[in-house]
């Protein structure tokens, strides 16, 4: 059996550009996808903490330490400029492999500057 597995996350980035003219995709600083583990033209989940929107697309890169997060083409309907957004890509593990898995996760400031990293979330309290 594969488990569906959380594999990289950029947490609370902000949109720095909405491009609906674009041909698709998320464009993102190369230097986050790189911290993350997430891949050009890899599948990423956004989802919109500023308006609940959830959506599909694909990485590609934007300039190493330009802080962009561009949301492209149809997608750019479903965020705005300074929305905060978690992007998160995910990979198949067989069930032994997940079991010791970690997944790169990257936090972010309001100007998309890497604050701090790890590979574990706290155990929500009660």
């Amino acid at each position: 059996m594969l488990v569906t597995m959380l594999k990289g996350k950029l947490h609370k980035a902000r949109v720095t550009h909405c491009e609906l003219e674009y041909e698709g995709s998320c464009a993102i600083d190369t230097r986050l996808l790189e911290a993350s583990g997430i891949l050009p033209f890899e599948q990423i989940q956004i989802y919109n903490v500023d308006n609940g929107e959830r959506f599909t697309t694909y990485a590609i890169e934007a300039e190493a330490g330009s802080g962009v997060v561009s949301v492209n083409g149809a997608a750019a309907h479903k965020a705005s400029v300074g929305d905060r957004v978690i992007i998160c890509a995910y990979g198949q593990l067989d069930a032994a492999e997940a079991r010791e898995f970690t997944p790169d996760l990257v936090y972010l400031d309001a100007d998309n500057v890497i604050v701090r990293t790890g590979h574990d979330i706290p155990v929500q309290a009660a």
